[in-house]
């Protein structure tokens, strides 16, 4: 599978920002070896097939995940989903973790967007208080996975409250579809 062209004729209007533990992969599932870096591990139920179609179907993804560039090449090529996405950005080299706004605007610029395209960005992810709050307080769409018990459910402020939230990542596809249809009717 070839990653969208930025150009392609058939690219959505939505930008789809992804966690990867939790989000797309189990962490419950997470082989690390002896300097911690994560070998291996399992998508969540669906997840592989929601990434995928969204890439199949023209939108632009990419993910925005705390953690090491290793470990995340290692799941995402083990899993056949490393090419579908058009950037990775991680906290390794950013030195910042989500809810920190240096880690979606690393992946806004490198996907050389512009402040006025944050309307047309959603970031998905399992956890309150690093995903959604750090959307929201960068006026991104939120959308809160909420399949895990690993991480709580409840915000802990209004920052953390989601825009949306779903079940599981194959629910991720109709929203995706209804929120790009959205922002075409009205531009």
């Amino acid at each position: 599978m070839r990653k969208p062209d930025k150009h392609d004729a058939e690219q959505k209007k939505l930008i789809v920002f992804m966690d990867c533990g939790d989000t797309i992969i189990d962490e419950g599932t997470e082989i690390r070896d002896e300097e911690g870096t994560v070998i291996s591990g399992h998508v969540i139920p669906g997840a592989d097939v929601a990434v995928k179609t969204l890439a199949e179907r023209g939108y632009r993804l990419a993910i925005v995940a705390d953690g090491t560039a290793q470990s995340f090449k290692n799941l995402l090529t083990a899993n056949g989903l490393y090419d579908c996405f058009e950037t990775l950005i991680y906290s390794e080299p950013i030195k910042a973790v989500k809810p920190s706004p240096r880690m979606f605007k690393a992946a806004i610029g490198a996907m050389d967007l512009t402040e006025e395209d944050r309307s047309r960005i959603i970031m998905v992810g399992n956890n309150l208080s690093r995903d959604v709050k750090g959307a929201n307080r960068m006026g991104i769409t939120s959308v809160f996975l909420s399949w895990t018990s690993r991480y709580p459910k409840e915000p802990a402020d209004e920052w953390e409250v989601p825009n949306y939230t779903i079940a599981n990542p194959l629910e991720l596809i109709e929203l995706v579809e209804s929120l790009n249809e959205r922002i075409a009717d009205a531009g």
